[in-house]
């Protein structure tokens, strides 16, 4: 996500536009994108383009703040707060351009111009922020909203309340000396964040375990041996096989491969990121943001950084983010516990039987022996159901789910510009076929990209003049490749990525807001998840399976035994997932509610952590801190929780759908108008409880989960 997300820009750039291409030639960012649905042209742009468009763009949208800032006129919503929430067309424009490919399609060149912007750019997000007489006139609408002759809108009054609000959790009411830091602490925030995230690309990017001997591949179905072939080949490794820490890579050779020093070799490598004392180590970069955020949370009058966050999010206080994390800790680590038994059941089973030497489970074991063990109880192997999961039939399966619920269509535009040649743009329509937007898919790993999968805008949508500005958002992931001789086959965790990123997509995409400030994804952060999570729910229903799981040589649709067995496996190993996934919440929440500035211990201060709440050694916390993305790159921040806090939503949505029938029209136009529409234009839990008619019941989660 841009920093620009944030800065609350849009505006037609009127003369500015005209002196600022006659001085910079055919920088593509300085005239009107000349292209279908003004998608950024990325067979123009270029590297040198960024930095005279970062600067011009800040430049002008400081001349538009001033502009509204010191306007002789009385302050009205239109003339200040509207204003500013469209203002800074040119800045968006390159801001959501440049980070989308910094994350996606990077190189050296882009991570330098990252360096030289992400300071420039906090501060100017703090001139606009701490500008007094810009505040004065949002104050002064504020302050007189209740007394207007024609009332604000709904709409108009969440967005006057959220930029009211950001200028004072931007350190608006400080006084000069304190204003100043707050200042050096964000650019110095900004710049620490973006090297913890180029340390993590690099430190991924360098790993790789090179396999000589084929015995050592033993165990490995041949489509993951082939992709490894592939893989050592592409780096002039022929007739080797080469690993790397890319989930799809290093998760089945854990799951598959024989060779206990090899799975632990791995995954080592993959826990230790960011943590080998060299020069991608995080762990100074930690105590650094760590520090900072605290420092920053006092001087805006806060506790803890978490106070501050959680502020404007649905959970509101540390203490219900705790209550709800410990609640579900309580059955995850119990039945943890037990799966663990089970699985030294079944080691101490294997060693009599082969007359091995008995050993003590560790964390490199788990995903070996669970495989073992889910073969065992439910006749189910991962590998069994791969080749119904063709990528290209999955995201099919996923524009089928849309097109049933909301009545969209998706139409592949191979003229477009893409900015990799992996890159799919589709031009996506509602049931009038009337135009909705235009979404991305980037799918596949390659050095460039940053790990994980995320969904992004490059254009958001709202409405101006009349007319509905139509968004262009993008989903990225890092599923398996195809080889030579076989196509991409997912996992069934791959599917079920795709569809949760395809929801983020939905929700940006159905926006049916005005104003950009509260459209799409700009709603809390526990809000967010909840379009995401929900779709999930819809990947594996075998109305569904039987449209898009076909045998990818067969076309056999998936046979009815496997889809039982799928549904009978379905809450399998939820107290190993669901105890690494809450302790690392918990782990993000006591960085986040430190009340003393100090030089940390990293590993210590994880550790104790995780004893406290008595993670089982078996199991490692899903992100240790110096890979935690998430909190230390990304906008998770005593915010990872929000995963959960989104699955008791979507448990509670999706029951609803399940009482009427899954594709129930009333319940998807309900989820439709209540949710997916209408972004942050109300209180999220309002618009819940339109939707869903009550609060949701957070007992759905612990049945989705097995624990009920």
């Amino acid at each position: 996500m841009s920093i620009s997300k944030y800065l609350a820009i849009l505006i037609p750039l009127g003369m500015l536009m005209s002196a600022c291409c006659d001085r910079q030639g055919k920088n593509p960012f300085f005239s009107a994108f000349d292209t279908p649905f003004d998608v950024p042209p990325f067979d123009k742009i270029k590297a040198e383009h960024y930095e005279p468009a970062f600067e011009e763009g800040i430049r002008q949208h400081q001349a538009e703040i001033d502009a509204i800032a010191l306007n002789e006129e009385a302050a009205t919503f239109e003339n200040t707060v509207a204003a500013l929430d469209y203002s800074g067309a040119l800045l968006e424009r390159v801001s959501n351009v440049f980070f989308a490919l910094d994350n996606a399609n990077t190189d050296s060149l882009m991570q330098q111009i990252a360096q030289k912007m992400t300071p420039e750019l906090s501060a100017h997000e703090d001139c606009v922020y701490l500008n007094e007489k810009l505040f004065d006139r949002i104050k002064t609408v504020y302050d007189e909203q209740a007394g207007l002759q024609n009332p604000l809108t709904t709409e108009q009054k969440r967005l006057l309340e959220k930029y009211y609000r950001r200028f004072i959790r931007s350190g608006i009411l400080l006084d000069s000396s304190k204003k100043q830091r707050l200042m050096e602490i964000n650019k110095d925030l900004a710049v620490a964040s973006l090297q913890f995230g180029q340390n993590l690309l690099a430190e991924t990017n360098n790993y790789q375990l090179i396999i000589e001997k084929q015995s050592d591949l033993e165990g490995l179905p041949p489509g993951i041996i082939a992709a490894a072939a592939e893989t050592a080949k592409s780096k002039g490794l022929e007739g080797k096989w080469v690993f790397t820490l890319q989930k799809p890579s290093w998760i089945p050779l854990l799951q598959y491969a024989k060779n206990r020093d090899l799975r632990k070799q791995l995954y080592q490598a993959m826990y230790n990121r960011c943590d080998n004392d060299n020069e991608y180590d995080n762990k100074a970069i930690i105590n650094k943001i760590i520090n900072l955020r605290l420092e920053k949370a006092n001087i805006l009058g806060y506790r803890t950084y978490a106070d501050f966050e959680l502020e404007e999010t649905m959970a509101k206080t540390p203490g219900h983010v705790y209550k709800l994390l410990n609640d579900l800790w309580a059955h995850a680590r119990a039945q943890a516990k037990k799966e663990a038994d089970e699985i030294r059941q079944l080691i101490k089973k294997e060693s009599e039987k082969f007359e091995l030497q008995p050993f003590e489970l560790q964390s490199w074991d788990w995903w070996y022996y669970a495989e073992k063990l889910r073969k065992e109880k439910y006749d189910l192997d991962e590998e069994e159901l791969r080749p119904y999961f063709q990528l290209d039939s999955v995201r099919e399966g996923a524009f089928y789910v849309a097109g049933r619920l909301y009545g969209l269509s998706f139409e592949p535009l191979r003229t477009l510009p893409v900015y990799h040649p992996e890159v799919t743009a589709y031009r996506v329509k509602d049931a009038d076929s009337s135009f909705i937007g235009i979404i991305y898919l980037d799918y596949f790993p390659r050095a460039g990209k940053r790990v994980g999968a995320w969904m992004g805008n490059l254009n958001e949508q709202y409405k101006k003049d009349g007319k509905d500005i139509r968004p262009i958002v993008y989903n990225v992931a890092n599923f398996t490749r195809p080889t030579d001789d076989t196509p991409s086959l997912l996992t069934p965790d791959e599917v079920e990525t795709l569809f949760h990123e395809f929801g983020h997509a939905l929700h940006g995409l159905l926006s049916a807001c005005t104003y950009k400030g509260v459209s799409g994804t700009n709603v809390a952060r526990d809000f967010v998840e909840l379009p995401s999570q929900v779709l999930e729910h819809w990947a594996f229903q075998p109305e569904v399976l039987s449209v898009y799981a076909k045998h990818y040589r067969t076309g056999e649709v998936i046979p009815e035994h496997l889809v039982k067995r799928m549904q009978q496996a379905s809450r399998f190993n939820q107290g190993f997932m669901t105890s690494e996934l809450v302790a690392a919440a918990l782990l993000d929440m006591d960085w986040h509610t430190v009340t003393q500035t100090q030089d940390f211990d990293v590993r210590a201060f994880e550790k104790n952590s995780l004893d406290r709440i008595g993670l089982i050694p078996e199991i490692i916390v899903r992100y240790r801190s110096p890979y935690f993305s998430h909190i230390f790159k990304g906008g998770y921040s005593a915010g990872y929780y929000s995963y959960i806090w989104s699955e008791v939503l979507d448990a509670d949505a999706f029951h609803r759908f399940e009482e009427k029938g899954i594709f129930d029209p009333e319940t998807a136009k309900s989820f439709r108008d209540n949710i997916l529409s209408k972004g942050d234009s109300e209180d999220p839990a309002v618009l819940y409880r339109q939707f869903g008619g009550a609060d949701p019941n957070g007992a759905y989660l612990l049945k989705n989960r097995g624990f009920k």
